[in-house]
């Protein structure tokens, strides 16, 4: 037998439960900007380290985090998932003291790499919600927490010059200890842990060749541009990589209880929502490599673009995408909660928003309050988009699946982000690099205003493709059925009544 659905007492909105959310907002706060606050401070630690290796800072994190996100999500659905989340935010918390101590670069990028399993927190953290919070307040809660990430962006820039310039590159991971402490603290007391349970058990054979394969891929990914495509060792990552993934497919078609159900990943309403995560989330990390790229390109070198503004002066631009997601996730929130419009339709407009922003800004960048409207479109579809994706999931699985499945779509958030800039990267180094002096640029690379079209198209046409998946999407989502017991004379496993 499975444990029952969770039934709260209350069906409105009480001060535990706003305490709560804004606990739980704040966290995934402390995740989107951990990669832009130590993408800032990576000069400053590599000239300390004298490293050239500061690649591996940034690599680290997402590795792990991506890496440990299916056997998180599986003992999340056994153990309790405010468990598996207050876990995951001590360990990000040993992680960040143990990067603010380091004596050597090896020790800072082990602590980086623990501070990793904060990216698992975006899926623990809508389960969660959906296990304990009234019914009538799911897709609202749900909404503003994988949305309210974009305000952080806004003055990220501001605080972390003011910490690095003041107290140096450690002052960042100390920010993450006290405030990953502070904010275990508030979710342990307003909190409720989830009663649903999964009774299954662990597969660590489909663990190892999944986080395997995922390594591998992503580390040819991320390198593949340094060492090059044709390199030994990218060929040797990816190969190896995609080798481990088919393996663990065979295994979990021939263990009875795997690391992830294969039928209920591939039902047409997990599988869908699962791409077109990958491919919002990918859309919107370029568009954010993209425009800063793009705004802070001095004028003077005459490329029919770039304003020369600082990482300060870029909040001009920064604003109206941080506030727009989270009006964007806030919208999907009340139609999805208080006027049942299907997430399927609000993640596809959210899709062709972030199209066309991407199309708009590909056509004319060469205007400030343009590139501002621009972005405030593109904000608002990323923000519809992240909202959506946790309210298919929560359409699609039953409670007891819900974080080892969103798991796998947490890896598809991670892996889409790290592959779609590669792509247009490569192709804006190969094809399309500005032809200036090396004395004019310090060593700095600027691109042809043709590189950045191409690259913006591309990612047009992605969100493009994700509109389409989204579509594609059933138009009725018939959830999952909860798993059960089979109590047959020697055999036992999991089967789904459909």
């Amino acid at each position: 037998m499975v444990a029952p659905s969770p039934t709260p007492a209350v069906d409105r909105w009480t001060p535990r439960l706003i305490f709560s959310l804004a606990s739980i907002v704040l966290l995934l706060e402390m995740l989107a900007v951990s990669y832009m606050m130590i993408s800032t401070a990576l000069p400053s630690i590599a000239a300390h380290y004298r490293t050239t290796q500061g690649a591996w800072l940034l690599t680290s994190f997402l590795l792990v985090g991506a890496v440990t996100a299916p056997l998180i999500g599986k003992l999340a659905d056994m153990y309790g998932k405010r468990k598996a989340l207050l876990g995951c935010v001590a360990v990000a918390a040993a992680g960040s003291l143990l990067s603010a101590i380091a004596g050597s670069y090896a020790v800072l990028i082990a602590g980086r790499a623990l501070t990793g399993l904060l990216i698992p927190c975006l899926f623990l953290s809508y389960s969660l919600i959906r296990d304990v919070f009234p019914a009538k307040t799911i897709a609202l809660a749900v909404s503003i927490a994988t949305s309210g990430m974009g305000l952080i962006a806004i003055p990220a820039p501001f605080l972390t010059g003011w910490l690095i310039d003041n107290h140096g590159f450690r002052s960042i991971f100390w920010f993450f200890v006290i405030g990953l402490a502070v904010l275990g603290a508030l979710i342990y007391f307003t909190t409720a842990e989830s009663p649903v349970r999964l009774r299954s058990r662990i597969d660590p054979l489909g663990a190892l060749l999944l986080g395997g394969g995922i390594a591998g891929i992503l580390i040819a990914v991320s390198f593949g541009p340094t060492w090059g495509w044709r390199d030994s060792s990218t060929m040797a990552y990816l190969a190896g990589g995609v080798v481990l993934l088919l393996a663990w497919l065979a295994s979990a078609r021939m263990i009875r209880e795997p690391l992830i159900d294969l039928d209920v990943l591939g039902r047409r309403s997990v599988l869908l929502t699962t791409i077109g995560a990958g491919l919002c989330y990918g859309a919107s990390g370029l568009f954010t490599i993209l425009l800063p790229m793009m705004a802070m390109t001095p004028a003077v070198l005459g490329l029919d673009y770039g304003f020369g503004v600082t990482a300060e002066g870029f909040a001009i631009f920064q604003a109206p995408v941080g506030l727009m997601v989270v009006v964007g996730g806030v919208l999907v929130g009340l139609l999805v909660g208080r006027r049942d419009v299907r997430p399927r339709i609000l993640l596809t407009i959210g899709m062709l928003l972030m199209a066309t922003g991407f199309l708009l800004t590909a056509a004319v960048h060469d205007s400030k309050p343009l590139l501002i409207v621009f972005a405030g479109i593109f904000g608002t579809g990323m923000g519809m988009g992240y909202a959506a994706v946790p309210n298919l999931l929560i359409e699609a699985v039953p409670p007891q699946l819900q974080a080892s499945t969103a798991s796998i779509v947490g890896v598809s958030q991670s892996v889409f982000p790290a592959v779609l800039p590669v792509i247009a990267f490569t192709i804006m180094n190969n094809s399309y690099i500005a032809p200036i002096p090396p004395e004019m640029t310090q060593g700095a690379v600027f691109y042809l205003d043709r590189g950045f079209t191409i690259a913006f198209l591309i990612g047009g046409a992605t969100a493009l493709i994700g509109a389409i998946v989204a579509v594609a999407l059933p138009r009725r989502i018939v959830q999952l059925a909860a798993p059960q017991k089979v109590e047959r004379p020697g055999e036992e496993g999991l089967v789904f009544a459909h």
